[in-house]
């Protein structure tokens, strides 16, 4: 049977099932309180306008009516959840992404909440996770790249020899299996080196090309390098083959599925290419567990209009 085929992904009542069933494992938690245990009472209730309010339950102890949207990426949504679903289960199998204008023919839902919607998965898709990378010696990929316009040139005629108008990103692949990228004000050593320091255990092997930024971590990690501008692209298992390979899926995806992409946006298009890196079938996991894994990353992340239209801080 086709995944797609689930109920939850065409009604609405099974639809706060499943997410229920994800966010709350043991029970509903009230969001106002935060009381657990069984003083809960699902309410059969219409809203002003008659229609009926899916999956509405009351606190026993605050005496507060909620449901599994509020304090979740889905709060104060208008979108019925079970298209939620059909969304994020488009965006966690498209190896390359979903553009909104695909969202919004499939879902049959506005461009502008097709894009904010989009949005608010890619932030549920954003891990957190900072743990060391590279632990017993495992080895990291280091490399960085250069993507669409800098926000404050476009509009501008400008001459775009050496690629200084675009966003710099950098991005470590411990090929264990996870990749980690940030987006970066500039690629030079007071920029690049405290966040690779941060992020790397101290019995990492690092691999890098032959850029200058990169010299002085050969006094603080084991440091293997390859020299792109003599034609040499790997010796053995010194190589970026893992990176480069990272940055062709995510490059493909913003020029041939994405196109446009403004700078104050480029950190969620790079956590939702991060997400399916690091949760890809080589690792075991499905198109379905991934979509799992996406709403169990949805609670304590809300995102406004307002926020989603504002610049990354």
């Amino acid at each position: 049977m086709s995944v797609l085929s689930k109920r939850y992904f065409h009604d609405e009542d099974a639809a706060f099932a499943h997410v229920e069933d994800i966010l709350w494992p043991n029970g509903p938690v009230c969001p106002k309180c935060g009381y657990e245990g069984d003083r809960f009472y699902a309410i059969e209730a219409t809203g002003k306008t008659g229609k009926p309010r899916h999956g509405l339950k009351k606190c026993g102890k605050c005496r507060k009516q909620f449901t599994v949207r509020v304090g979740t990426v889905f709060e104060s949504s208008h979108i019925p959840l079970h298209k939620w679903l059909q969304a994020i289960f488009l965006m966690a199998s498209s190896k390359k992404g979903v553009s909104a204008n695909q969202l919004h023919r499939t879902l049959e839902i506005t461009l502008k909440s097709a894009w904010f919607l989009a949005h608010r998965i890619r932030e549920a898709m954003r891990s957190g996770d900072f743990s060391p990378m590279g632990g017993a010696g495992g080895i990291v990929e280091i490399d960085e790249t250069y993507i669409g316009k800098r926000d404050h040139l476009r509009g501008r005629k400008i001459d775009s020899r050496g690629g200084w108008h675009k966003v710099p990103m950098l991005t470590l692949v411990d090929r264990n299996g996870s990749a980690r990228s940030f987006i970066v004000d500039r690629t030079n050593r007071d920029t690049i080196l405290p966040i690779i320091r941060d992020n790397l255990d101290a019995e990492a092997r690092v691999v890098t090309d032959d850029s200058s930024i990169y010299h002085s971590l050969d006094t603080e990690y084991e440091h293997a390098f390859v020299v792109h501008s003599k034609g040499q692209w790997g010796r053995g298992e010194i190589h970026t083959n893992t990176v480069e390979g990272f940055y062709s899926v995510f490059k493909r995806g913003m020029k041939g599925v994405y196109q446009h992409c403004q700078e104050k946006h480029l950190h969620r298009y790079a956590a939702e290419f991060d997400f399916r890196y690091n949760n890809r079938i080589r690792l075991g996991v499905d198109d379905k567990e991934r979509s799992v894994r996406i709403l169990e990353g949805v609670a304590g992340k809300r995102l406004t209009y307002r926020d989603s239209s504002q610049a990354a801080a």
